[in-house]
């Protein structure tokens, strides 16, 4: 034994023999922002990992701060207050030892506005798909704590809009982004396909489909269709007339018309299913059918010019079953899909890329049912029924993420649903729809949270204080709508783009899209303030409403329960002039508990709470 143990360590000693020192880090470039200061550089051959040392006298002292395997640290600064500023030189390292210091970078913190913020969080989420993208395939890995070679068909899609923000940023050339583009489609022309469809996984060095699920094997038509969504968006975007962009539009063309939508009506059948397998067929057996995050598979199967549905199917189909919800939630109606809306990415998967503006089929607008969605999650966050440590009017944002318990969950407002844990993409990709809401999350994501929140590419995946955990994840699906949906709302760029693909306005059509121009903005309710007195109120106690109006409003006021369920018009569309009114709520027939109160004006509407006290004995 004692000599398996000498001839162990004697190999040891051979093997770091043999390893050379590493050379030391070059380009080492350090950003301050508010709250902390980002270091990068080019990876080193042979290094297995970095130490940075930092100086916080100038550079006269430098000491260890930390060790990584990545080329990127984050120095988080905080609250040790603004305009501070470090010096920092980084070692390379591996078994046979440190190489010597990198030349010194500095940087200082300075305040930062709402739109630097928006930048420095969809700059650092893009790096999840340009750092960290596949290099073999370019295409987005999984997750980065994840086998590394499991490239995934509809996170790839988001990461190509977000490929396509980072050119138009200039956080990347267009030149190179173009090279990253032809990789990424030229893998695609020879990855596993099944009737034109890719698979939910793939190998990202073969191509090869990686299950799944045990029957989920084959063709993934929703998958594809988020790929499709960023495709063709980069096909517009990428319109210079030289050879190599010319032949990347070429490309994604080649894979656009291959895609066969008609196969997956199932034997020419009234609606479109999921996934297709070589080896199981249609075990899977799921129609898609009902408001979720698929609308973009219909609009593309109308939309395609080689194998296209009849826009009948959307009726047939999409709309067919189960999907119209004519509840509201405190005082916000949904008009489809489940209780509450759902998970938040319901909003965000189908509306990365198509338009949802200015728009209407034969139940809503899409822009203003999402919207509401998400005002919905952000007024039960300030609610917090099931008294979530942390959940406010700033910290909200409930949908698919990392799961302290279950490892990976779904959350949203039903009950058994919403266990504590937020998902910062929730909330930051409604930036289209509630800009303010957004912001403000943003900020206590980044300004509170950000010490442990905050990692190399942006905010990890989710947190829940209940149990006083931060993930240590993220996923592709979670980060791309981060920088596509902040970038529609800056500037609409890859709405834009999708939108001028010739084949999409005709499929709206066919499909039964009608305009409908309405606001985009919700706000608060101009010109007027809202108090409710007294609070609690007795049980069959009137609670009075009363109203400060600096100018004429007509209004509406809807008495709503918790849970957002139980609503009850307390006047419509009544004419108030300037002035000061008050308006009695009887509450006889009222169960003790809390309520809401909503006085809105078509898209405006401020809220109250009131209580209801239980009687005393």
């Amino acid at each position: 034994m004692k000599k398996r143990l000498l001839l162990f360590l004697w190999l040891c000693g051979s093997l770091a023999a043999f390893a050379q020192v590493p050379g030391a880090p070059g380009n080492v470039a350090a950003v301050g922002y508010e709250s902390h200061i980002e270091l990068t550089w080019p990876p080193v051959s042979g290094a297995t990992s970095y130490k940075i040392f930092r100086s916080s006298d100038g550079g006269n002292v430098y000491t260890l701060l930390k060790q990584t395997n990545d080329a990127i640290c984050v120095d988080w600064t905080g609250d040790e207050g603004q305009n501070l500023s470090r010096s920092y030189k980084v070692k390379a390292s591996n078994a046979a030892g440190d190489s010597d210091f990198s030349q010194s970078a500095a940087a200082q913190t300075a305040p930062m506005d709402d739109a630097q913020l928006q930048e420095m969080v969809q700059k650092a989420t893009f790096r999840y798909f340009w750092d960290y993208g596949h290099p073999v395939s370019g295409m987005a890995r999984e997750r980065n704590n994840g086998d590394p070679n499991t490239v995934t068909t509809g996170g790839s899609g988001f990461g190509i809009l977000a490929l396509i923000v980072g050119a138009e940023r200039g956080w990347v050339t267009r030149a190179a982004a173009v090279e990253r583009m032809v990789q990424i489609v030229g893998f695609l022309q020879f990855a596993d396909r099944f009737h034109g469809a890719f698979p939910h996984w793939m190998d990202g060095n073969t191509g090869n489909v990686i299950p799944f699920s045990q029957y989920d094997d084959g063709a993934d038509l929703v998958e594809t269709a988020f790929m499709m969504q960023g495709l063709l968006t980069a096909r517009q975007y990428f319109n210079q007339n030289d050879p190599q962009e010319k032949g990347l539009r070429d490309g994604i063309t080649s894979l656009w018309q291959g895609v066969q939508w008609d196969w997956f009506r199932k034997n020419n059948g009234p609606v479109l299913y999921w996934h297709w397998s070589p080896d199981y067929a249609w075990q899977m057996n799921f129609p898609l059918r009902g408001f979720y995050e698929a609308q973009i598979v219909y609009i593309l199967a109308a939309a395609s010019p080689t194998h296209p549905v009849p826009g009948s199917l959307y009726q047939t189909g999409w709309t067919s079953s189960n999907y119209a919800n004519y509840s509201s939630y405190y005082g916000y109606p949904i008009y489809c899909g489940p209780y509450g809306g759902g998970p938040m990415f319901f909003a965000h998967y189908s509306y990365l890329a198509f338009d949802p503006r200015n728009k209407k089929d034969a139940f809503c607008n899409y822009f203003t049912r999402n919207r509401n969605h998400a005002l919905i999650q952000h007024q039960y966050c300030i609610l917090n029924p099931k008294s979530n440590q942390g959940y406010s009017a700033d910290c909200w944002g409930l949908t698919s993420s990392d799961d302290p318990l279950t490892g990976y969950n779904s959350h949203d407002l039903w009950p058994v649903n919403d266990n504590g844990t937020i998902a910062p993409t929730a909330a930051l990709a409604d930036m289209p729809y509630t800009p303010a809401e957004s912001m403000a999350a943003l900020k206590y994501f980044y300004r509170t949270k950000g010490e442990t929140l905050w990692g190399p590419y942006g905010f990890y995946d989710a947190f829940n204080q209940n149990q006083n955990w931060v993930s240590n994840s993220y996923l592709a699906i979670d980060q791309g709508p981060i920088v596509a949906m902040i970038e529609n709302a800056r500037t609409g760029l890859l709405w834009n783009y999708f939108m001028q693909n010739p084949e999409i306005q005709p499929a709206l059509t066919a499909i039964g899209f009608q305009p409908d121009f309405v606001a985009t903005n919700e706000t608060s309710l101009d010109g007027a303030t809202l108090e409710v007195y007294p609070i609690p109120a007795a049980a069959g106690e009137a609670v009075k409403l009363q109203l400060f109006l600096s100018k004429p409003q007509i209004l509406t006021a809807v008495l709503c329960s918790l849970d957002g369920r139980k609503t009850q018009t307390l006047f419509a569309d009544k004419a108030f002039s300037s002035g000061q009114y008050v308006e009695s709520i009887e509450t006889a027939g009222l169960e003790p508990g809390v309520y809401w109160i909503s006085v809105q004006q078509q898209n405006q509407r401020i809220f109250r709470k009131i209580v209801i006290a239980r009687k005393t004995k």
